[in-house]
Formats: C-alpha cells, structure tokens, sequence
C-alpha cells in the first residue's frame, strides 16, 4: 500500500488558488471566444447590409445615368448638373 502524507494546509491552499486561477482564465477565455463569435456573426451581418447597399446605389447610379446622362448630382441643391 502506498504511503499517505497529508499536505500542510499553506501547501493546499496555494494549489488551490492556482486551481481556481486557472479556471477563472479558461472562464474568461471562453467568454472572449463567445464575444468572438458573436462579433463575426454582427460583422457578416454588416457586410452582407454593405453590399446589398452597394448593389442598390450602382442600380440608382445607372438608372439616373440612363435618364440624365453623365453629370454631378448635388443632394443639398437637388440638382443634376450635366458634365461637359
């Protein structure tokens, strides 16, 4: 039978800590890894919103370019201003 030696108490304490330290870290890290993922799913979302804008203005683009031609569009004046 193998020999028992009960740990001295500072002895058990500090290996405690170092337990409870090292399961707080893996906690935090999966906390990081959750916000992560959340984070990429936000990021496609937006990127996904980017393009469909994108699409949108390049439709407007070419239909007002159909209608009026080349030029400037300014918003403030609501104005077209043909290009020379």
């Amino acid at each position: 039978m193998s020999e028992v030696i009960k740990l001295q108490e500072e002895e058990l304490q500090n290996l405690k800590k170092l337990q409870n330290e090292g399961n707080e870290i893996q906690f935090a890290l999966g906390q990081v890894e959750f916000s992560k993922i959340n984070l990429e799913k936000t990021k496609s979302n937006i990127l996904e919103r980017l393009d469909k804008l994108q699409q949108e203005q390049t439709t407007v683009a070419k239909q007002l370019q159909e209608k009026y031609g080349e030029g400037n569009i300014d918003l403030e004046k609501g104005e077209f201003t043909k290009a020379s």
